[in-house]
């Protein structure tokens, strides 16, 4: 098997509260800059951002925070980060790995809130750069549970259901299973569960409109979801309001008329034009505001994708041949293409073209975007 070659890690968009982002100053990078990794010649293998802090795990072992909340802790191997808590999985001290639940004000000083072992876990998946990892957070080792953002901080899943990944968006959740099957549960009033209502769902509910595809990838943004099937298909549906869906947007909203819309308490029966994306005369509106059902994305020239990780209300996609699509929200740079515009349809980032890159993996912060790239093949 050929050694991977090893890359860097870039950064865009909001570093308001000072997110390693790139070398810029000030509270927003519109275009990709190399990382400020922290610690002298850290090799960063795993990022997890929040909203006002990120999380880096390094290959030896080592995490990092940056931003609003601030810290290190040695013999770590994964990290989850959220406003409300910070989930890292330590090195044990008994039997198995350690589940630990941290606030992120406390700098992982002092006690955390929360402490469970684990049973020794198969390894799981590679990260960047080749190191294998179990699984990445808020999925458990095992794949029989997940972490959650309150309490109880460990919920097991239904029986029978065997996970490989889990993601979860503001207020639902994205399980992809062994099989390759989806399933969801949550809040649905802006269609992100799949099942073509705007209903909640107590219990993971297997989305009956991809069964027979297997999917490979999938992604939960704030209101909306992504898929990737194993044959490099994106499949995408839930709110659209900023053009996260690359779909025909009203209006690309800067965040004040957004925060509006979201506490505007639009009809849960779909009547609502700007939910539905249906005329008052029952033919279609030139724009969609919700998507309940999932919806088949074709990228330009008919590219494959392999990867894709969704912000509060932007979304990203890495190519089978290394390139990166992003579209959504840009008002932060967290599309990177060196503004601050929003798009509702998919559009390349150049600069990893320009700089002879291959992406090879992307994880998006509400506000921010992260990328693993390394050189292309001379």
């Amino acid at each position: 098997m050929a050694e991977e070659r090893r890359g860097s890690w870039f950064g865009f968009g909001f570093c308001g509260f000072g997110q390693a982002l790139g070398s810029g100053r000030g509270r927003q990078v519109h275009s990709p800059e190399p990382l400020r990794t922290p610690g002298e010649g850290a090799d960063v293998c795993r990022v997890s951002a929040s909203w006002s802090y990120t999380a880096f795990v390094t290959r030896g072992g080592r995490l990092e925070l940056s931003g609003s909340a601030g810290g290190a802790a040695g013999g770590c191997r994964d990290a989850w980060a959220s406003e409300a808590l910070l989930v890292v999985l330590r090195a044990g001290r008994g039997s198995g790995p350690e589940l630990q639940v941290w606030e992120p004000g406390s700098a992982l000083s002092g006690e955390p809130l929360w402490v469970h072992t684990l049973a020794p876990e198969a390894e799981g998946e590679d990260a960047p750069g080749g190191e294998p990892q179990a699984g990445a957070l808020p999925l458990l080792p095992g794949a029989r549970a997940y972490v959650s953002p309150r309490p109880p901080f460990y919920s097991p899943l239904a029986p029978g259901l065997r996970a490989r990944r889990l993601e979860l968006g503001t207020e639902h959740a994205l399980l992809l299973d062994e099989a390759g099957q989806v399933f969801s549960w949550g809040q649905g009033r802006h269609g992100q569960l799949g099942h073509g209502t705007l209903e909640a769902e107590l219990e993971p509910r297997l989305l009956e409109a991809l069964q027979g595809v297997p999917m490979a990838e999938v992604a939960a943004g704030g209101w909306h979801s992504v898929c990737v099937s194993e044959t490099g298909d994106i499949y995408i549906w839930g709110w659209n309001e900023s053009g996260q869906l690359a779909l025909p947007s009203r209006s690309l909203a800067e965040d004040g008329q957004t925060a509006a819309r979201e506490a505007s308490g639009l009809k849960e029966d779909g009547s609502d034009v700007r939910r539905t994306g249906w005329g008052e005369d029952g033919g279609p509106a030139p724009f969609i505001a919700i998507q309940p059902f999932p919806a088949l994305l074709d990228l330009p020239l008919g590219t494959d994708a392999v990867k894709a990780s969704c912000g509060s209300r932007h979304t990203a996609v890495v190519t089978r041949s290394g390139e990166l699509y992003t579209w959504g929200w840009g008002k932060y740079g967290q599309l990177g293409h060196t503004d601050v515009s929003s798009l509702d349809r998919p559009r390349r980032v150049e600069y990893f073209v320009d700089a002879q890159l291959q992406v090879r993996a992307v994880s998006c912060g509400p506000w921010n975007t992260y990328v693993y790239a390394v050189e292309k093949d001379s």
